[in-house]
C-alpha cells in the first residue's frame, strides 16, 4: 500500500498504455456512435456531411491533445483538468472548470446504462421491457429495462472498486471486442451486395435547400465534437495511476481518437448504406426506431445483429466504467481541495480507490434509468459544454505555462497550438447560444441552469483548504 508524505493512502500505480487507451477510447465511443446516425447525424448533416463534421472534430482534439500532452508530466496529478486551471488561474476558475466537467463526465454513466436497455427493444424484440411504468417526454420506461440498467451500473461500480488494475483488464477486454466487431460489421458492409453507394444521396442535410443550410448542418455536428470525443481528455483524471512513462500518453491520446472517429464515420456510413430504401425514407419511417440496426440486419441477417449487439454492449459498459473512473478521481481531487466535501476525498485502504466518490456517482446515475431516453438526451449538449470548458482551460493553462517557462524545444509552436484550440473550446461553447445551429433545448438551458446552481451552493459552502500540486 503506497501513502503519501502526510501517510495517506495514495492511489496506486497499476495502468498500462493499453488499459489507458481502452479507458479513453471506451470513453469516446458509447451510445451515441450507434444511435445517433439515425437519430441526429444523418438528418443534420447526411453522410458526407458527418463524415467531415467528425474528421473537422478529431482534427481540433488532436490540436487540443497538444496542450494536455504539455500539462500532464507537468501537472501529475488525479483531476487533470482541475489541478491544471488552479495552478495556473487559481481556485474560483479551478471550481467553475471542474463543475463543468463533472457535469460533462457523470451524465454519460447514466446515458450509456439507459441504452442498455433500450437496444434489448430492439435485439429481443422488447422481450425484457416487463411492466410498463410511465412516459416521460414521449419515451415509456419500462421496469425491465430500469432493472438492465442498474444492474450494469451496480456491476461496473462493483469492478471500479475493486481496484484500478481490476478495472483497466475489464475496459480492455470490453474495448478491443468493442473495435474488432465494428471493423467486422464495415469489412462486411464493403463486400455486401446489399450495401448500395448511390443510397448516400443527398450527401449532405436532406431538407437543405441552400449551401448554407448544407454548411450549417455540418456545423451543428461538428459542435457536437466535446461530446463525442470527451473521454481522451480522461486520460489525465487517473495520470497518478499509470505505472508507465508519461512520453507515451499523446500517441495513446492520438490512437484513441482515431479509433473515435473512424467508428463514428463507419457506423454512420453502413446506416445510411446498406438498406432496404434511401436513408432519408429510412429517417422518417416512425417504426425505424434504431436505423443502424435496421441496416445491419438487412445486410448480415440475425448474426451480423449479433455481432452488432456486441459491439454495442462494449461501447456501452467501456462508457459506463471509463466515465466511472473518470469521474471519481475528478471528484476526489476537487475534494482534496476543499471544493467537495471531504467524503468524495476518502480512499479505501485495500483497493486504493476512491470508494465513497464511486458510490455517489452509482447512485446518481441509478436515478437516471428512470428518466427515459428522451429525457437524458437532453443532457447530451450540456455535457459538450462542461467538456468544452475543460478544454478552453487546459489550452490556456498551456499557454501561460509554456510561455513563462519556455521548457521544450519549440515553445513558440506550442503556444500558438494552445492559443488555437483554446479559441476553439470557447467556439464550441458559443456555438450552442439561442438562434445558432447547435442551440440548446429550452429543456436543456433549465437543466443547466440547475447544475449552476447547485455549483454556486457548493462553491459558498466549500471549506477553506489550500490545494497544492
Amino acid at each position: 500500500m503506497s501513502t503519501n508524505n502526510n501517510g495517506q493512502v495514495k492511489l496506486k500505480r497499476s495502468l498500462n498504455p493499453f488499459a489507458v487507451w481502452a479507458l479513453a477510447f471506451g470513453c469516446i465511443i458509447g451510445w451515441g456512435s450507434f444511435f445517433n446516425p439515425g437519430l441526429k447525424f444523418l438528418p443534420t448533416a447526411g453522410p458526407l456531411g458527418t463524415a467531415i463534421a467528425m474528421l473537422l472534430g478529431a482534427g481540433i482534439m488532436v490540436i487540443i491533445a497538444c496542450s494536455y500532452n504539455y500539462l500532464i508530466p507537468r501537472y501529475p496529478v488525479a483531476g487533470g483538468e482541475f489541478a491544471y486551471t488552479m495552478a495556473i488561474f487559481g481556485p474560483k476558475h479551478a471550481f467553475i472548470c471542474g463543475w463543468f466537467l463533472v457535469l460533462a463526465y457523470l451524465t454519460n454513466v447514466p446515458m450509456n446504462a439507459t441504452t442498455l436497455g433500450y437496444m434489448t427493444r430492439f435485439l429481443f424484440e422488447g422481450w425484457l421491457q416487463g411492466q410498463h411504468l410511465w412516459t416521460v417526454a414521449g419515451f415509456d420506461v419500462y421496469l425491465g429495462e430500469v432493472l438492465l440498467s442498474v444492474a450494469a451500473i451496480l456491476l461496473l461500480t462493483v469492478f471500479s472498486i475493486r481496484g484500478v488494475k481490476v478495472a483497466g483488464v475489464v475496459q480492455s477486454i470490453f474495448a478491443i471486442s468493442l473495435a474488432v466487431s465494428v471493423v467486422v460489421v464495415a469489412i462486411a458492409a464493403l463486400c455486401s451486395p446489399y450495401t448500395h453507394w448511390e443510397d448516400l444521396l443527398p450527401l449532405f442535410k436532406p431538407t437543405a435547400q441552400s449551401t448554407g443550410e448544407a454548411v450549417s448542418g455540418v456545423v451543428a455536428i461538428l459542435a457536437l465534437a466535446p461530446w463525442a470525443y470527451v473521454g481522451f481528455d480522461t486520460i489525465p483524471q487517473s495520470c497518478e495511476e499509470f505505472n508507465f512513462s508519461q512520453k507515451k500518453v499523446f500517441r495513446i491520446m492520438l490512437v484513441a481518437i482515431a479509433f473515435g472517429a473512424f467508428v463514428y464515420i463507419s457506423n454512420t456510413l453502413v446506416a445510411a448504406t446498406a438498406l432496404t430504401e434511401n436513408y432519408t425514407e429510412a429517417i422518417a419511417n416512425p417504426e425505424i426506431s434504431w436505423l443502424l440496426g435496421y441496416a445491419v440486419k438487412n445486410m448480415l441477417g440475425w448474426p451480423g445483429l449479433v455481432i452488432l449487439g456486441i459491439a454495442l454492449s462494449c461501447a456501452i459498459l467501456t462508457g459506463l466504467l471509463g466515465f466511472l473512473t473518470a469521474t471519481s478521481r475528478l471528484m476526489y481531487s476537487m475534494a482534496n481541495s476543499g471544493y467537495l466535501p471531504a467524503f468524495f476525498g476518502h480512499l479505501n485502504p485495500k483497493t486504493q480507490t476512491p470508494v465513497k466518490a464511486l458510490l455517489f456517482c452509482m447512485a446518481v446515475s441509478l436515478v437516471g434509468p428512470l428518466f427515459g431516453r428522451v429525457a437524458l438526451g437532453w443532457f447530451v449538449d450540456m455535457s459538450a459544454i462542461g467538456a468544452a470548458i475543460g478544454f478552453a482551460y487546459t489550452c490556456f493553462a498551456a499557454r501561460v505555462t509554456v510561455k513563462e517557462r519556455r521548457d521544450v524545444p519549440h515553445w513558440k509552436r506550442t503556444a500558438v497550438l494552445a492559443l488555437v484550440g483554446g479559441c476553439i473550446s470557447l467556439l464550441f461553447i458559443v456555438m450552442f447560444l439561442p438562434g445558432l445551429p447547435a442551440a440548446l433545448t429550452v429543456e436543456g438551458f433549465i437543466m443547466l441552469g440547475v447544475w449552476i446552481l447547485f455549483g454556486v451552493i457548493f462553491y459558498f459552502t466549500r471549506s477553506k483548504k489550500n490545494f497544492a500540486v
